[in-house]
């Protein structure tokens, strides 16, 4: 480690960089060492990052579709808001039917590349779909499930790929560098519609058809470079089912886990929201909005890796607790008075660190306790609740807000989070020591 402090402290320590040695004991601060960062370069294995470009790949893809659908539905269809936001709502919700069920069936056939790829060949099919259903808004709304049922069916296998793939040490510096490659196709999607509608206004079977053609070589590179890994047999001859993933609930750092992440879900406002609330407070124009998607991808991006890495380090427990307090600080935020350009920046930069330290890490923590026979179907409860939690706070902080106040909806959140932080901070305490939550 190159050193920026070096010399001999008034009680006879020796200073070097940033560690502190005396006779008796150290202090050190492990994420100053070049040793630390090389070795967790190291770390990742093919699989994950070959992972990571499929899930770039798509995601690119996808968020060229979902950057322009509001205009392409009420400008270029002239339908109402209204379809607008029942479309938008099927499509948030739709994979929470689907995610148990693609984790369940991939455990029982050992299969996750397998069923992890018909999720992502079904998704970019729905592309293709968006071109020739026209504008009939039940074909753009069955399209739209049948591309959220392909997202539901891929996430848990595809997680549990991750998870198999990686040494147990560094699990939550593996998923880090999936969801940095995640976030860089999200960030770079909206980019490559706005260039295709500006090069061709109007035209937006082209964004359609590029995005379809971008999903397809993410499949091919699933379909032809990633390798299938089976998770190690059960104790006592555990076969996977149906019913042997719901009696995952039953073990007690499985449900702990299950019962905290769906408990913060339940306070954790939509990133819409918390956009649109942003945008209440401080009154800037509206267009600006896509400025805040882009700024939060862009945060979780960078974030993504040294957080994970250090959450191998620290405590997976930890930083996921720590992530939460970042969302607080966003909460808090919003109810500050107006401080121009700064707050939203500060606001994205927060939000994209919620992310990056608690959606990757989440699954790691997950991944320690989950038997790996059972990995899909377990992963696919974390997910499943949390999507469940945060489908019931968008409801209630909508509804606070819409019957009430903004102010109301915001503060009632902050102070629900504060409560739900305590209580998720004692049932991850009780995990056992190789849950990673020390």
């Amino acid at each position: 480690m190159g050193p920026c402090v070096r010399g001999t402290g008034a009680d006879g320590s020796i200073l070097h960089g940033l560690v502190v040695y005396r006779p008796e004991t150290a202090i050190v601060v492990p994420w100053t060492s070049r040793q630390f960062w090389a070795g967790a370069r190291r770390s990742v294995p093919l699989n994950v990052w070959l992972l990571g470009l499929t899930s770039l790949l798509t995601d690119v893809s996808s968020e060229m579709v979902v950057s322009v659908l509001p205009a392409y539905v009420v400008l270029g269809l002239h339908l109402s808001p209204l379809t607008y936001g029942a479309l938008d709502g099927l499509y948030s919700g739709a994979t929470i039917l689907t995610r148990w069920m693609g984790g369940a069936v991939a455990d029982m056939r050992g299969r996750y590349k397998g069923v992890a790829l018909a999720g992502y060949g079904l998704s970019a099919l729905c592309r293709a779909g968006l071109v020739l259903v026209g504008a009939s808004p039940v074909a753009i709304a069955g399209v739209i499930a049948a591309d959220r049922v392909g997202k539901g069916l891929r996430t848990a296998p595809r997680d549990a790929l991750i998870s198999l793939s990686a040494p147990a040490e560094t699990l939550a510096h593996a998923f880090g560098v999936h969801r940095a490659l995640d976030a860089t196709g999200a960030l770079l999607g909206p980019l490559v519609a706005v260039w295709l509608l500006r090069a061709i206004p109007g035209a937006y079977d082209v964004v359609f058809v590029t995005s379809f053609a971008i999903a397809l070589v993410g499949v091919g590179v699933l379909a032809t470079l990633v390798r299938n890994v089976r998770g190690a047999p059960g104790q006592g001859g555990l076969r996977p089912s149906l019913v042997a993933s719901l009696a995952l609930l039953g073990r007690g750092d499985v449900g702990r886990i299950v019962a905290a992440s769906g408990m913060l879900g339940l306070v954790t406002a939509s990133d819409g929201l918390i956009y649109v609330a942003l945008q209440a407070g401080l009154q800037y124009p509206i267009h600006w909005l896509p400025l805040l998607y882009a700024g939060t991808s862009a945060s979780f991006l960078l974030l993504s890796v040294p957080v994970g890495i250090i959450a191998d380090r620290l405590g997976r427990t930890r930083v996921f607790i720590l992530g939460h307090v970042a969302l607080l600080l966003v909460y808090a935020l919003l109810l500050a008075p107006r401080g121009g350009m700064a707050l939203p920046l500060l606001a994205v930069a927060l939000l994209g660190a919620y992310y990056a330290a608690t959606d990757g890490v989440l699954m790691a923590l997950a991944s320690t306790v989950v038997p790996a026979v059972q990995r899909g179907s377990g992963l696919a409860l974390v997910a499943t609740a949390t999507s469940l939690g945060r489908m019931g706070a968008a409801i209630g902080f909508g509804f606070v807000w819409t019957m009430w106040s903004r102010e109301l909806a915001v503060g009632s959140f902050a102070l629900a989070l504060i409560g739900s932080l305590a209580l998720a901070g004692r049932l991850l305490h009780a995990l056992r020591p190789d849950g990673g939550s020390l």
